[in-house]
């Protein structure tokens, strides 16, 4: 089989995704043209040299949807012959458009893909698209749906997280995160986003807030507690998925979720002979690729048991992982993942994660690959793993080796 290596892998800086956001004037589909003009032009590729463009968005309507992968081909510097797919695995939507690439590369079907996501979460807001699991009684009532934030609280129920582990883990992160941009640790991967005349929008994420401490955060109410308890009841409906639970720990808020942003990211895949014709070097090839169905109420556990699958199928072992991303969606995901496979948080998001620069939902696993694999140049390390729960019971994961 046809190995599938990285060759270059680049995001824009993530942008606060509401109307004062710096990115907020650009629509997802110039963010989208202007990664893929920075990968083209990074690469020194010909329009014509990928095979397809594979894009996730989540919130695929209005200026989001339709192909908005083909309109970005169109858009950007790319030749209209190469087609473009949109893809939505939710949260993984950036990560399986990298797998799916990948895999299409081993399996013969083209020698190389630019492959990633966009989300402008302040332009086309979360749950704009109507998803047929929160709003479909039919299907709703039948699988005890509770909306994402409740699902967290749930995780923290059964797994006893308290308020101030989950507060720690948020803290840990602004400072890693601040850390690493004061080191320019993300330098080889950031590119500017210029407006039509050329001036500078941003160049940093914007989400940051690395002032926040212990205190600040405990001044923050839960956020879930109330349509929990009050309105429309949702901690009725988890009770009755899980009558062992007495009641619903509320521990999260904006503080130590993921942070609502706007941004894009892609990733250059390719054969080895794609490398060699275009005078490339891999950064790394990807090993495997996962992805698994969870309990949909819970939801968000999904990168437990899809890191189980990927590393039995693949016939290793947790002690063989050196480094991980684990996306912060919120943060009994990720205390429950370090909790499960007796991992030190040390080799953990050692860089950040969305609580503290934000999760702009379609580009997400695109951007955790990245960075994943800039740490693991910089420090030194072989094999890493990327990880995302996913909206309505999923997970998703990636090995990367470097070469």
């Amino acid at each position: 089989m046809t190995e599938a290596y990285i060759y270059d892998a680049l995001r824009t800086p993530r942008g606060k995704g509401r109307k004062d956001g710096s990115l907020h004037e650009v629509t997802a589909l110039r963010l989208s043209a202007q990664t893929l003009n920075a990968i083209k032009e990074r690469n020194n590729l010909e329009g014509h040299a990928v095979e397809d463009v594979i894009w996730g968005n989540v919130t695929q309507v209005m200026e989001q949807g339709g192909c908005l992968a083909r309109s970005a081909v169109l858009a950007s510097d790319l030749d209209e012959s190469i087609p473009g797919l949109a893809i939505n695995r939710f949260c993984a939507s950036g990560m399986e458009a990298v797998n799916l690439a990948a895999n299409q590369v081993k399996g013969g079907a083209g020698e190389a893909y630019i492959a990633g996501g966009v989300e402008m979460m302040g332009r086309v807001p979360m749950g704009s698209d109507g998803a047929a699991i929160a709003v479909d009684p039919s299907i709703a009532m039948e699988q005890y749906f509770v909306p994402q934030g409740i699902s967290a609280d749930i995780i923290a129920t059964e797994y006893g997280f308290t308020r101030d582990t989950a507060d720690q883990l948020a803290v840990e992160s602004q400072r890693r995160a601040k850390q690493a941009w004061d080191e320019k640790r993300f330098a080889k991967s950031i590119i500017e986003i210029r407006d039509q005349n050329g001036l500078k929008i941003l160049d940093h994420d914007e989400y940051m807030r690395p002032q926040t401490d212990m205190q600040s955060l405990g001044a923050l109410n839960p956020a879930f507690q109330a349509m929990g308890e009050v309105m429309p009841g949702f901690d009725k409906v988890a009770l009755m998925k899980y009558p062992h639970l007495e009641k619903i720990n509320h521990i999260h808020h904006a503080g130590n979720s993921s942070g609502i942003v706007d941004g894009a990211a892609a990733v250059l895949i390719g054969s080895k002979g794609f490398g060699e014709k275009h005078g490339l070097k891999p950064r790394a090839r990807i090993r495997a690729t996962a992805k698994i169905g969870t309990d949909p109420t819970i939801m968000l556990t999904g990168p437990v048991p899809v890191t189980q699958k990927i590393l039995a199928d693949n016939g290793m072992d947790i002690k063989d992982i050196d480094l991980f991303e684990v996306n912060e969606a919120f943060a009994s995901v990720v205390l429950r993942f370090m909790q499960a496979f007796e991992v030190d948080h040390d080799k953990v998001n050692v860089n950040g994660g969305s609580i503290a620069m934000g999760h702009p939902l379609g580009a997400t696993g695109a951007i955790i690959i990245g960075t994943l694999l800039d740490e693991m140049e910089r420090a030194d390390k072989e094999v890493g793993l990327a990880t995302l729960c996913i909206a309505s019971g999923m997970g998703a994961a990636t090995i990367i080796e470097r070469v």
